[in-house]
């Protein structure tokens, strides 16, 4: 018998031998543990994406996502820090931890999902083009803006940058840090036309109605925004998963789209 115990203590031994250094000691859910100790969800946003993130005349932010992101705090029992940063620099910030999640008009691409793990989709959007041009704001087709002779803006490290490389490689491509530089720049003409997600584009149009901007009827592409949360921690992206398919089951997440995109007082607060 105790030759029996002996060997199996030295069969354990050697299985903990085995395991990777420092795997024992570190969580299997990193994130979860952090929200669930600290009691703070950080969600990384642009803060100037209305109507899904932006802030207002008072300083607050406000928006879709906002919305969204103070609801999935409330249910996982935390405390809301919103971390505001060019777009550009979201997801970089997500993999070194300094947030815990990213909500900020986030297409679900393949390319990007071989970095972050993505929930959802919450809201589908699609691209469209901000301009003063009438001809343009008439386009269905990339051959409409694929010309060597225009000026397209586009949102650094955005899918709309990709979509101007792709679908117009001859018209020179401008690249922003913010939606409100890009749109000062249509209505100056420094740019022919700014290429970004349709909301962004319907709002501007609603935002400065004496500013001669229109906007495509029907997006060019149909793209779906999701959350961008760490791939080391399944569970928290299955939590996440599960709060967002109960909300969308409450009709939650169509009161939000009420809410923002078709109530339009809320423009009002904008700076």
């Amino acid at each position: 018998m105790l030759k029996l115990l002996k060997n199996f203590s030295l069969l354990g031994l050697l299985a903990i031998s085995l395991v990777a250094p420092g795997a024992l000691a570190e969580s299997s859910t990193p994130v979860l543990d952090r929200v669930v100790d600290f009691k703070v969800l950080k969600v990384g946003m642009s803060g100037n994406q209305p109507p899904m993130n932006s802030n207002s005349r008072s300083g607050q932010l406000i928006g879709y996502e906002v919305d969204l992101a103070r609801a999935l705090a409330s249910s996982m029992g935390a405390r809301l820090e919103i971390v505001t940063m060019p777009f550009g620099d979201l997801l970089d910030a997500l993999n070194k931890e300094k947030v815990d999640m990213v909500m900020s008009g986030m297409a679900i691409t393949a390319g990007r999902s071989r970095d972050v793990s993505f929930v959802g989709p919450y809201m589908m959007s699609g691209k469209s083009i901000l301009t003063k041009d009438s001809l343009l704001s008439r386009a269905t087709k990339s051959a409409d803006f694929n010309r060597g002779d225009l000026k397209l803006a586009a949102l650094e490290n955005s899918t709309s940058e990709v979509f101007v490389q792709s679908a117009a490689p001859e018209a020179t491509l401008i690249r922003v840090k913010d939606y409100d530089a890009a749109v000062d720049m249509v209505i100056a003409g420094e740019v022919d036309a700014l290429v970004a997600d349709m909301p962004i584009c319907i709002l501007s149009v609603l935002r400065y109605p004496n500013a001669g901007l229109a906007t495509l009827q029907s997006p060019l592409s149909i793209e779906p925004f999701g959350i961008a949360v760490r791939k080391d921690d399944r569970q928290f992206a299955e939590l996440v998963d599960n709060y967002l398919d109960t909300f969308g089951k409450m009709g939650m997440l169509n009161q939000l789209r009420k809410k923002w995109f078709e109530d339009k007082s809320w423009i009002a607060a904008l700076p």
